[in-house]
């Protein structure tokens, strides 16, 4: 049973079975990706396109970010949809092919073997993207209700599919000649449909969804939802294009500022929502998730001052790339899933572990699973390491970037503390 705007909806949810294994993955994933920061900082000091950076990279896009919005998107698709998903068999297996996929292609960009072990690790992963996209098509097929968010995900996942496929190309370009130019010059194709198609369309579409839901508000606005889809996908088409046949930098501001009307609207959207919200009260899960809405801000902005240095040949624009990359991936989108993780994951262990208890005696809720304290210091070690290391890159000191390294490890390891207690989590005799 889900709750949704205060009214209760009998959905089918997706066995935990199935999503356990995505936020368990995940979250050792952020871990392991801290660690890469720590004993790799001097990295950040030299140019972005380097092994150990695209090996950061892709742990962090893949392996954190894609894996745990999967596995969440698996329990939340039939909220969203209003159905059931399609084949539990199908979700299983494509977190399989992802799962074997995805060290293979870190272990090729550490090392730089853009042989077999990355060329096989992009196959797993594209073939695990094309199986939840058949997982999705189908489950919304079937579904009687079509709305705003669920064309939100399918999109989402098609410019997933994009970007998985182009990144697959990219990986036999070094070996085999298949565009023009080199990697390098196709790179920001790559990033900015996973970065804008992906994660920022899908982020919008599930949280227009889950906002309202969590700060029980009445609030909803189609029309305005319609207006943000229009003009993401406009805006990174008319990048796409623009890359393709335009050498005038200045004409990137045009699709970048379709983009930023695009998230001031969401703002607008959660704003509202927030002022209609029922319960006064935001929990600290809320507070993170909304904080992370603002920092997708962070990058727009550095992207369209890194183009302004485009025009100036004389300027480095490595540092500010750099810090860009990790505004997004460790910035808002970690943002938003260490907050959403609270929000979601007690609620599958709960249902988990007490639907058929809930009726005959008292159970715990589903907050009381996971520890308050250990959040809370997660998101202070957390945001003091995300703020150190930005200025660390930014200004090209080691110290600082090591320093907030270590911050974030910490920040990890309490995340991966409070999934772990979540996840093994049993009913006492007594309940």
């Amino acid at each position: 049973m889900f709750i949704v705007s205060g009214k209760t909806a009998a959905i089918k949810t997706t066995s935990y079975k199935v999503v356990l294994p995505f936020y368990v993955y995940a979250a050792v994933s952020f871990l392991v990706a801290t660690f890469f920061l720590f004993f790799n900082s001097g990295t950040f000091l030299n140019h972005y396109f380097h092994p150990h950076t695209l090996a950061i990279t892709h742990i962090m896009a893949l392996g954190w970010g894609t894996m745990i919005i999967l596995g969440a998107s698996h329990q939340l698709v039939p909220v969203i949809i209003e159905g059931k998903l399609y084949s539990e068999k199908l979700a299983m297996a494509s977190f399989i092919c992802a799962a074997i996929g995805i060290p293979l292609l870190v272990y090729g960009f550490y090392y730089f073997k853009m042989g077999a072990p990355a060329k096989w690790g992009g196959r797993f992963v594209l073939v695990a993207i094309i199986l939840y996209l058949i997982n999705l098509w189908k489950s919304i097929s079937q579904s009687k209700s079509e709305n705003v968010q669920a064309i939100f995900v399918f999109t989402s996942v098609l410019w997933l599919f994009v970007t998985a496929a182009l990144g697959l190309a990219l990986v036999y370009n070094f070996t085999y000649i298949m565009f023009p130019k080199g990697s390098l010059h196709y790179l920001p194709l790559h990033v900015h449909a996973g970065v804008i198609g992906w994660f920022l369309l899908l982020i919008l579409g599930v949280g227009s969804r889950l906002i309202p839901m969590f700060l029980i508000s009445k609030y909803q606005n189609i029309k305005l939802l319609w207006y943000i889809y229009f003009l993401i996908n406009s805006g990174l088409v008319g990048y796409i294009l623009l890359f393709y046949t335009s050498s005038l930098e200045v004409l990137l501001f045009i699709p970048i500022a379709f983009i930023l009307i695009a998230i001031a609207l969401f703002i607008y959207y959660c704003y509202c929502a927030y002022k209609q919200r029922i319960r006064k009260q935001v929990d600290d899960q809320m507070k993170i998730s909304l904080l992370s809405i603002g920092m997708i801000l962070l990058p727009i902005i550095l992207i369209s001052i890194i183009i302004v240095m485009l025009m100036s040949f004389s300027i480095n624009k490595t540092n500010l790339v750099l810090s860009y990359g990790f505004l997004i991936f460790f910035g808002w989108i970690t943002a938003i899933i260490l907050g959403m993780t609270f929000k979601t994951l007690p609620f599958i262990v709960w249902n988990k572990v007490y639907h058929t208890r809930s009726a005959v005696g008292k159970t715990p809720t589903p907050k009381d699973l996971f520890s308050a304290p250990v959040f809370k210091w997660m998101g202070i070690f957390y945001i003091a390491g995300f703020i150190a290391f930005v200025l660390g890159i930014t200004f090209s000191i080691l110290i600082l970037i090591q320093i907030g390294a270590i911050l974030l490890i910490i920040s990890a390891a309490l995340y991966n503390t409070n999934v772990f207690k979540l996840i093994t989590h049993k009913a006492n005799n007594n309940e």
